[in-house]
């Protein structure tokens, strides 16, 4: 802004000391070519006060165009060079987080967030939905254990009867079939647990520590509840 105050001081001068028309388009043109660097710097168009100025002649012009040009390079010389300082990648503030993403492109937009939020909704309620599912068999599975059951032989399932055949009596189905009959007729578990430990869990040599035993005492004593 100096520079061009100080060239609109000087076409003042030239206008009132009758310079030559030479001198005054020089003047004119410098003056105009700040006002385009600064327009170029300063991103907005910068208003000047209205100045009357008499365009010389053809030939006038024509021969005020080698000095124009001279002392247009001799102010672009003046001109003093654009330092731009260099900052040390060293010289950061440690405290200062670094990004190793794009935040143009990486930030979700809100749309992503929403969606975000339910599908998260939606996973919470189906997690919900399965502990209730498993709760409510949870407790079916513990109604079903204790209720009694009159006839073992209609009480067990076909697949645990298939595993009990193959699993606890070794295949033999007549024997699977006798001892049921014969815990049938017992009249209190105690009883029917005495013929099966002697009879069945030594002979066969039945683990306790296997689940499908645990299940058969299990379907024995509801028989017995």
């Amino acid at each position: 802004m100096e520079r061009i105050q100080t060239l609109i001081n000087r076409l003042q001068e030239q206008v009132r000391q009758s310079a030559d028309v030479a001198q005054m388009q020089l003047t004119l043109q410098l003056l105009q070519a700040e006002l385009n660097q600064l327009q170029k710097t300063s991103g907005r168009t910068l208003g000047t006060s209205k100045v009357a100025v008499v365009m010389p002649t053809r030939v006038a012009v024509a021969t005020a165009a080698p000095v124009v040009a001279e002392e247009i390079k001799k102010e672009i010389k003046e001109e003093e060079p654009v330092v731009i300082p260099v900052v040390n990648a060293k010289a950061k503030n440690e405290s200062q987080p670094e990004f190793h993403f794009d935040p143009m492109n990486e930030i979700p937009t809100f749309s992503q967030h929403r969606i975000g939020k339910e599908i998260n909704e939606a996973i919470e309620q189906q997690l919900s939905l399965n502990d209730r599912l498993k709760e409510n068999r949870t407790e079916v599975m513990h109604a079903i254990k204790d209720t009694p059951i009159r006839d073992l032989r209609k009480g067990i399932g076909i697949n645990d009867r298939f595993v009990f055949i193959n699993e606890l009596f070794r295949g033999d189905e007549p024997m699977y079939e006798r001892s049921i009959k014969t815990i049938n007729s017992f009249n209190i578990y105690p009883e029917a647990e005495y013929w099966m430990n002697r009879e069945l869990k030594i002979k066969l040599g039945w683990d306790d520590t296997r689940e499908i035993v645990t299940h058969f005492y299990q379907l024995v004593k509801r028989r017995f509840s």
